[in-house]
């Protein structure tokens, strides 16, 4: 799944412009894929991650691929700015200060378990993003978020409160896990 550095430098341009365009409330101007490399134009998933001085200010994406990767990098860099709903709406006096990361999707694979205790050991810390499951309800962590949840107990349990539930509810056994891999990169200080 690796991209090249020019397809990696693309992203982030067309991530910066739409993020810029978007914040300003102009419509994303249309993309000629035509001129794109061809890994751009597949089908890709990924998420955007905007941070102000190591400061998370805004994540959105999607796990499963459903249009361009350069298109959905584009809708992922507004959508981070003014639809994270942790977040209120990225100003235009902000988007100097903000760097982005974007972080390209494998696809996510059930991951089979058969207690708590084994999920525990099933995970990959720092490798593994993981999305939890149950009914309609769905939550996920990039694998960069072990940097910050280093401990598997820990980083379900946090993942369970994103979703709405209570710490813990991943050991009750109606939760359906998968995991995927990310290849991420953010533009340069």
């Amino acid at each position: 799944m690796s991209l090249t550095q020019e397809e990696r430098s693309i992203l982030l341009r067309l991530a910066r412009q739409a993020l810029e365009e978007g914040v300003r409330g102009k419509p994303l101007a249309p993309l000629d894929l035509s001129r794109l490399p061809l890994r751009l134009r597949e089908p890709g998933a990924s998420f955007v991650t905007l941070t102000r001085e190591g400061q998370l200010r805004g994540c959105v994406g999607t796990l499963e691929a459903y249009q361009p990767l350069a298109e959905d990098v584009r809708e992922h860099a507004v959508a981070a700015a003014l639809n994270d709903f942790r977040f209120p709406p990225v100003t235009p006096e902000e988007v100097p200060h903000l760097r982005i990361e974007i972080s390209c999707l494998t696809p996510p694979q059930s991951l089979e378990y058969t207690s708590p205790e084994e999920l525990l050991t099933r995970l990959r810390p720092g490798i593994d993003g993981v999305v939890l499951r149950r009914g309609w309800r769905r939550a996920t962590f990039l694998p960069q978020v072990w940097e910050q949840l280093p401990d598997p107990e820990t980083f379900l349990d946090h993942l369970c409160l994103k979703m709405g539930l209570p710490a813990g509810c991943w050991r009750e056994g109606e939760m359906e896990v998968l995991v995927y891999q990310v290849e991420s990169f953010e533009e340069e200080e």
